[in-house]
């Protein structure tokens, strides 16, 4: 398993972390930012569990994100 973190306030809405793991992420209707899917909210953070069939294009999201705000860990 996979643990991926997002700081979502800090989200730009750039639509990165989509566009590599359309499993794990969708850009929200109501304010423009992007959402990890099934994640869990711990303060500012969101915090959610993922196969490591997933870790790949996890990574690049976290690597494609302008803004530094996603963290993968295996």
């Amino acid at each position: 398993m996979i643990r991926i973190i997002h700081h979502r306030k800090k989200c730009i809405g750039c639509n990165a972390c989509v566009e590599s793991a359309p499993e794990q992420w969708v850009m929200s209707r109501k304010d423009g930012k992007s959402y990890l899917r099934h994640s869990r909210q711990k303060g500012e953070f969101y915090i959610a569990e993922a196969e490591d069939w997933e870790y790949e294009q996890n990574l690049e999201a976290q690597q494609n994100c302008p803004v530094k705000i996603i963290t993968v860990v295996k």
